[in-house]
């Protein structure tokens, strides 16, 4: 049996909940949770805003643990490994984009937490393909939040060849974007914080070496011709046109955060500046293992907030009030 922490309706209380997850299947892995983070994904799953949760509602997508058992035909683990698992606990292996490395847009992925059980729980199943091993160097509460938020702005980086050299901005320094702005500046960018004048030294602690007001589009002018690439991580509108002028030609405006407005944009500047529109989510398992070793590499640490799993209604109501500084993670009770 599988002791976990489920929500039985929408926004409702978690209260402990077991399940029985049958017989492992010969390419699963079950991992022991000693740590999970509570994503943004999770409370809009919690509250069913995107109209496919099923409940008794078992969160969770950012787990951190140890390989408890593995099916007959998982090799590249092996019992008591460090492993994680991300927003994806499967995918088909036979399609086209899944040989071609981007299981990430398989169109037949498996979710940890649609229609399935995540790791608000002592264990958690997936398939082999999607469970990563933690390289050394890396602690189990600061891997969570690396497998979605920091795999989802370091995929940019990877899809477009972005060189050491390039001038990169960040939109929105929070559970996204603080980690967006330590990989692109240990990749070698400039690095250009778009936020609020009361984040704006905290963003040049994390790795931006300059700042700009995010809410002061005169401030943004003065920014026109600068960037190579923009990552937008936030889920409110801007002025979108100011925002595309302040790409350099051939520059990139890509989004990771939901939009909850329609974009609007006037296409004539970009035409003539070939500059594109773009968007990506999470990262395929070749991309998360590239991410992990570069984050052990150069020490990127999420800013984290820790509660015990037993304290995960708490969790939740400090994440819903966005005064989280900036990931929050659950670690198991001692047993």
């Amino acid at each position: 049996m599988i002791n976990a922490y489920a929500a039985k309706e929408k926004g409702g209380e978690f209260v402990p909940y077991q399940y029985d997850p049958g017989t492992l299947g010969d390419h699963e892995v079950e991992i022991e949770v000693h740590s999970c983070g509570v994503c943004h994904s999770d409370l809009s799953m919690w509250q069913n805003e995107w109209g496919m949760t099923e409940y008794p509602f078992v969160g969770g997508h950012e787990v951190a643990g140890k390989v408890l058992a593995k099916g007959k035909h998982v090799k590249h683990l092996e019992l008591g490994d460090k492993v994680g698992l991300g927003w994806h606990k499967g995918y088909c292996n036979i399609c086209d984009l899944c040989i071609g490395g981007d299981h990430n847009l398989c169109a037949k992925q498996e979710g940890t937490i649609i229609g399935n059980h995540g790791g608000f729980a002592d264990k958690v199943r997936a398939k082999d393909t999607s469970v990563i091993k933690i390289p050394e160097g890396l602690d189990f509460n600061a891997v969570g939040p690396l497998l979605c938020g920091g795999v989802t702005v370091f995929n940019p980086l990877m899809q477009y060849d972005i060189k050491p050299t390039s001038r990169v901005a960040v939109i929105g320094i929070g559970g996204l974007g603080h980690l967006a702005l330590q990989f692109a500046n240990a990749w070698g960018c400039e690095v250009t914080a778009f936020t609020s004048e009361s984040k704006m030294e905290e963003a040049k602690e994390l790795g931006a070496h300059h700042s700009l007001n995010s809410r002061d589009e005169n401030e943004i002018k003065k920014a026109a011709g600068s960037f190579d690439l923009i990552i937008s991580t936030v889920n409110v509108d801007m002025n979108w046109d100011v925002v595309i002028k302040t790409l350099r030609p051939k520059g990139k405006l890509h989004f990771v955060g939901l939009l909850e407005a329609p974009l609007e944009i006037v296409a004539a500047p970009m035409i003539m500046a070939q500059n594109s529109l773009s968007g990506s989510p999470v990262g395929s398992p070749s991309t998360l293992r590239k991410m992990l070793d570069f984050a052990a590499r150069h020490n990127i640490q999420p800013v984290t907030e820790t509660y015990k799993m037993s304290e995960i209604n708490e969790a939740f109501e400090r994440l819903e009030s966005g005064n989280a500084r900036y990931r929050v993670v659950l670690e198991r009770d001692q047993k």
